[in-house]
């Protein structure tokens, strides 16, 4: 089978292909465009397994929030160049807008296209957290991202009950710069808390301070340390003398998430 000039265009324009490779792969397949468009994806697929030792520390965060579903999905690669692409940031959320409509498994349903975009931008690309939440009867839903270089880079999903939209998006950004890991200090894993309570004991033994004192000093620093990875007990953003707690009143947190990269 034949082909012409436009042919090998075309293919171009489908695989992302450089113009040689698009040559070799017609005239492999004799000119049949689907079966060099698998050629091309064999051999593109076979180059990216050489990349797999690569870190893909870069990409992008997908946020999307419609209604009282949020989706968070981060998609990742190796460099900035790529994460910054319109086709990259473009599949990212194509790819939440599909964990609103269909869960967090649904991404599964995109593994085609993933590989195509592996051959097309020529990195290591591939799904990092994917995140959905969606809020009970009378709750609501608000997010935070943070952009950086047109691209987001750390979003933020809060479920709340008995919250405006205002106070929950208020707690999101919070989120979003506190980092905190936890919702509650009853959330702490026990063995975390212990291990915690050990590192305080002996740093204050190393210190020099008095027995007597031991306990008072690292219950001092325990809520210290409650204030650092628990939600409720951090000191609000934007008004330090209140926490989290004292800041929502009698609404109530949920439930959050955070993605970022990096």
């Amino acid at each position: 089978m034949s082909f012409t000039a436009k042919d090998v265009q075309g293919l171009r324009q489908v695989t992302g292909a450089g113009m040689m490779d698009a040559k070799k792969a017609l005239e492999a397949n004799n000119g049949d465009i689907e079966q060099a468009k698998q050629w091309l994806r064999e051999k593109g697929l076979a180059a990216s397994a050489k990349r797999d030792d690569r870190e893909s520390s870069q990409g992008v965060v997908a946020l999307i929030v419609e209604g009282e579903v949020g989706a968070i999905v981060k998609l990742k690669c190796e460099t900035d160049f790529v994460a910054g692409s319109d086709q990259f940031k473009s599949e990212a959320d194509t790819l939440a807008r599909l964990v609103i409509a269909k869960g967090e498994a649904a991404v599964a349903e995109r593994t085609e296209q993933l590989e195509t975009l592996r051959i097309v931008l020529k990195e290591k690309i591939e799904l990092g957290d994917v995140v959905r939440i969606e809020a009970a009867a009378g709750n609501i839903v608000e997010s935070y991202l943070h952009l950086q270089g047109g691209r987001g880079v750390n979003g933020v999903l809060v479920e709340m009950s008995g919250a405006t939209a205002d106070l929950a998006h208020d707690v999101a950004v919070h989120i979003g710069f506190a980092r905190p890991k936890y919702l509650s200090r009853d959330d702490i894993p026990a063995e975390l808390l212990d291990k915690e309570r050990q590192t305080l004991e002996t740093i204050s033994r190393n210190e020099g301070k008095p027995e007597a004192a031991l306990s008072k000093i690292i219950e001092g620093r325990i809520h210290g340390f409650f204030k650092d990875v628990a939600l409720l007990d951090q000191p609000y953003a934007k008004d330090d003398k209140k926490s989290i707690a004292q800041f929502i009143g009698s609404a109530g947190i949920v439930r959050f998430a955070q993605v970022e990269i990096g």
